[in-house]
């Protein structure tokens, strides 16, 4: 399924993706600037988050306290390895049953459950935002 969207609608597609989501482990696939983490913003608020949802580039790994869930929200795009991934302890937060948020989950494929829901995020010619769920 393929969706195209603007900012306008973020909190139509944030519903929609977590009522597609048969897993809680979803990774947000795009280039740099695609609005990953702009969709994850819209999904956590939507989820009942209130604090500031920002993109954990440094950190690795935000977490949060949604209405009636933890998200952890993963960014690997300054890991060097999957190493680096089992050092913070990745695997523990994949069978704890709550939400992952993961961005640039290419960079540790080793690591990835099976049973995730992929979002592949592209910038239309438009300037809308594509986005295929498989």
């Amino acid at each position: 399924m393929t969706l195209s969207y603007d900012l306008s609608g973020l909190d139509e597609v944030a519903k929609l993706i977590i009522a597609k989501a048969k897993h809680k482990v979803i990774l947000f696939n795009g280039e740099m600037g695609a609005g990953k983490t702009t969709l994850i913003k819209s999904i956590c608020q939507y989820l009942g988050v209130t604090d500031n949802v920002s993109s954990p580039t440094f950190s690795i790994v935000n977490e949060y306290e949604g209405d009636h869930s933890i998200i952890y929200h993963f960014d690997f795009y300054r890991i060097q390895d999957e190493e680096e991934a089992y050092a913070i302890g990745f695997e523990e937060y994949e069978y704890n049953g709550d939400y992952l948020f993961i961005e640039w989950g290419e960079r540790i494929p080793n690591l990835l459950p099976e049973e995730l829901l992929e979002i592949n995020i592209s910038i239309e010619e438009n300037g809308l935002r594509s986005i295929t769920f498989s």
